[in-house]
């Protein structure tokens, strides 16, 4: 059975409320209805004709909660009880094309199948005329895609290409990331969305997301009105203030956006009618995008301060109105940004970072997994940190989280946690440090990098500097000497400001370290004939089975234990296979199997910790698994 969705249901409702209306002023002449819900019920399964009434549907119209948008919040009810639009992912219904021309059919990339359209089809939808004649399938198309994405000579040549048909065939282009995501994924998302970012106003092709100035306060909840999805489930939001590595990119930045929402639907099922990026634009630093006449964004300063902070109060609070299930991660802020605004609505809405939290999961399922290679329990190591900024205290704070779950004090656990930034050493006196890097601000002498190695001797070693080349080959030698199997993590984004290179890491470590980074490199091959596969830990293992978890529970909060199961999860999908080609992270063509497992973990803790708002089903996998979006054709 069909069940309509939520917006279908909060329309029929709202006809509803406007026909009751003219009801009572006409044939009750003013006089108002006592039985206004059960009018209501009628005349929705009137409109509808596709679902059973909740048995208790009129006595909770009747005293539903106070809402401006109550269709939406009555919608949702019924939804949940019969038949969740979640459910209708694994296609797009013929009914879905009823309402449009044929020429806005093959106009519109979430109908579109342009030569795969059948003969039937084409008559139906009046599509006769617009096409070639001959009908394709959809594995033809997507070969006819790959012919052409391998035929460009550049990888922003290759990124504008795919984005272009993202904008015109949605499903094929879903579908052409999902099988072939090893080849596609470092062109939509990073390393190349680096480059895109940097080049956006440039490339400009087709608008795409939402975009907020300073001179929409005031009006955020309605301009989100424009958008033209209802239902919207994730949230991708920047200010574009540091991207990746790569600093101020201002209003450019929203190529961050765009890529994490593209990869949610890809890595986790969720129907990109649900995802919205969104640009946060409060002006740039950064003078050469000022003077470049091309660039896009507001051209002034960046807005700061309280006036900074309202218009992202109000901006959090319009969603909390037009998408009240939605989930939203906050991306590429800098440091103090992001801090304050994780702690300023972790625990008011559903929300998370990826920078601090996403990050700092998949590098703790890393060295979960790293254990199995080294044979060092988790609660025996010490970790180094290169870069104390928010992504790499991030990971210390869930670090020191799984210590505690393995039986150690909080204090003990710290201390298990070492940093040095641009100034040595990160320790206690420093006058310099900011608030996040003071739990790990140690008793002890401040000396340089390579002096902290020799003082700590740490097992792991994690950069996430921004800075290429920061891991010198005095630096991996070093770590190679203090360890057997020395764990290097570099994981500075995009490839070109990784802290090592994986060939510089096994040729200095001669062929023992246990290496990942944040961008992909190739196989390695040593002198011996050893070929070593490096581990690449993107937040891409992590932050699309968080979304699918949180939304399919319906979370009202995302726990540090979530982020905790999602890092337990990740490691248990490292197979015996990965960990002898030297790889700390599942196959990336494995990525929406990993994330379901994911999203069954957070789910889990979302329903035993009491933050999910939906009944728990008897089946969290299939549940979740029957909610994920599907483009075949």
């Amino acid at each position: 059975m069909n069940h309509p969705s939520v917006p279908k249901i909060a329309a029929a409702l709202k006809q509803a409320a406007h026909a009751h209306h003219e009801y009572e002023k006409n044939a009750l002449e003013g006089v108002s209805d006592p039985n206004w819900a059960a009018w209501y019920c009628a005349y929705v399964l009137g409109a509808l004709g596709e679902i059973a009434a909740p048995s208790n549907l009129t006595d909770w119209l009747q005293n539903a909660p106070d809402s401006d948008d109550w269709a939406s919040t009555a919608a949702v009810h019924i939804h949940d009880r019969f038949g969740d639009d979640d459910h209708q992912h694994r296609g797009v219904d013929d009914d879905d094309y009823a309402h449009f021309t044929g020429f806005e059919i093959i106009h519109n990339a979430a109908l579109n199948r342009s030569t795969a359209f059948s003969t039937a089809q084409r008559e139906r939808f009046g599509l006769q005329g617009l096409l070639p004649a001959r009908t394709c399938s959809q594995e033809m198309q997507i070969e006819r895609v790959l012919e052409n994405l391998r035929r460009k000579k550049s990888d922003i040549e290759r990124y504008i290409f795919l984005i272009a048909l993202q904008g015109r065939n949605e499903r094929l282009f879903y579908r052409t990331l999902i099988e072939h995501i090893e080849e596609i994924m470092p062109l939509v998302y990073t390393p190349t969305v680096g480059e895109a970012c940097k080049t956006f106003a440039h490339i400009f092709r087709q608008p795409r997301g939402f975009y907020i100035t300073p001179s929409d306060k005031g009006n955020i909840r309605q301009i989100l009105d424009n958008w033209p999805e209802p239902d919207v489930r994730v949230i991708v939001i920047t200010d574009g203030e540091r991207i990746l590595g790569l600093g101020d990119l201002g209003s450019n930045g929203m190529g961050i956006p765009i890529g994490k929402a593209a990869l949610y639907t890809a890595g986790a099922g969720i129907d990109p009618k649900h995802c919205l990026p969104v640009q946060l634009d409060v002006g740039t630093n950064n003078q050469s995008l000022l003077d470049d006449p091309l660039y896009l964004g507001v051209k002034k300063k960046r807005l700061t301060g309280e006036v900074y902070c309202e218009l992202v109060d109000e901006f959090v609070d319009a969603v909390q109105d037009a998408y009240p299930e939605a989930l939203i991660q906050f991306e590429d802020f800098l440091t103090p940004n992001a801090y304050a605004l994780l702690n300023r609505y972790r625990d008011e809405v559903l929300c998370f970072n990826d920078d601090i939290q996403g990050t700092a999961a998949v590098a703790l399922g890393g060295v979960h997994a790293a254990t199995r290679i080294t044979g060092r329990k988790y609660s025996d190591l010490r970790i180094m940190f290169l870069g104390a900024g928010s992504a790499a205290t991030g990971i210390a704070d869930l670090m020191t989280e799984a210590f505690v779950t393995e039986g150690i004090s909080e204090a003990e656990a710290r201390g298990r946690l070492w940093f040095v930034d641009v100034n040595g050493l990160v320790v206690a006196g420093r006058t310099d440090l900011m608030e996040h890097n003071l739990p790990y601000a140690h008793d002890a002498k401040q000396v340089d990098f390579i002096e902290a190695l020799e003082k700590v001797k740490p097992h792991v070693l994690i950069g996430a500097t921004g800075h290429a080349g920061a891991f010198t080959e005095e630096a991996i030698r070093t770590m190679a000497r203090l360890n057997s199997r020395p764990v290097i993590f570099a994981l500075s984004n995009p490839t070109s400001k990784a802290e090592c290179t994986a060939e510089q890491a096994y040729k200095w470590s001669d062929g023992r370290v246990v290496f990942a980074s944040g961008s992909p490199f190739p196989p390695i091959e040593l002198d011996d004939g050893t070929i070593w596969r490096p581990g690449q830990g993107n937040n891409v293992y992590v932050f699309p089975g968080i979304g699918l978890g949180a939304v399919g529970s319906r979370a009202n909060r995302i726990s540090d234990q979530m982020f905790l199961a999602a890092a337990r999860t990740l490691a248990d999908q490292v197979s015996e296979e990965n960990l002898a080609e030297g790889a700390i992270y599942p196959d990336l063509n494995r990525i929406r199997e990993v994330s379901l497992e994911i999203a069954v973990a957070v789910a889990a803790e979302a329903y035993d910790s009491g933050l999910a708002k939906r009944t728990r089903p008897g089946s969290l996998r299939e549940d979740l698994a029957a909610t994920m979006y599907d483009p075949v054709y």
